[in-house]
């Protein structure tokens, strides 16, 4: 029996927001939670991306709870996503019923490496533009685009993305979680 979005949208609502569920191939997937630093590293290339992108106004930047109905009928979310504004005009209720021109994965420490470069490759196909997979484990980011080599960038690189999002840059250094090796002064 092949499952449905209405299927996963029961699913999560019975879930609750502790939980984030994919559509993949009619099955539903159950994702716990991602670790502390994948998640503060997702949400610092996040917030970069939107204080570019919101006072531009070029499109829509989310995060990790934005899923999008892929043409494939497989709905998925990546951790930070970019929606060009002529795309998307208005925010939808439900899920995005496209594939985002951006997605970001980054890796937490219950990921496979493999499963993370099939869901960007999934992403491609159905039409995004530039997948990012982010691993601070190894403190590399690789940058993958449709019949292009992929790029490795590491933590004194800059990433830029000329085609999608001329103007904008992150160092991938800003990318990473902080250490604090001192007390904060009172």
């Amino acid at each position: 029996m092949s499952l449905t979005v209405k299927d996963l949208e029961a699913v999560q609502a019975k879930l609750g927001s502790d939980y984030r569920v994919e559509l993949v191939d009619g099955r539903i997937t159950v994702m716990s939670p991602s670790g502390y630093e994948s998640d503060e590293v997702a949400f610092r290339f996040g917030r970069r991306l939107a204080d570019w992108v919101e006072p531009n106004r070029l499109g829509r930047v989310t995060g990790s709870s934005a899923g999008f109905t892929l043409p494939d009928s497989n709905t998925r979310a990546p951790d930070v996503s970019f929606v060009k504004a002529e795309r998307l005009r208005r925010a939808p209720r439900s899920f995005a019923q496209l594939a985002p021109d951006l997605m970001v994965e980054v890796k937490s420490p219950s990921d496979r490496l493999e499963d993370l470069e099939s869901k960007i490759a999934n992403f491609l196909a159905q039409g995004t533009q530039v997948g990012i997979l982010v691993n601070p484990e190894d403190s590399t980011v690789k940058v993958f685009q449709p019949d292009k080599d992929i790029i490795t960038l590491r933590s004194s690189d800059v990433l830029t993305l000329p085609d999608l999002l001329p103007g904008w840059s992150v160092a991938i250094a800003e990318l990473w979680s902080p250490v604090f090796d001192e007390e904060p002064e009172p």
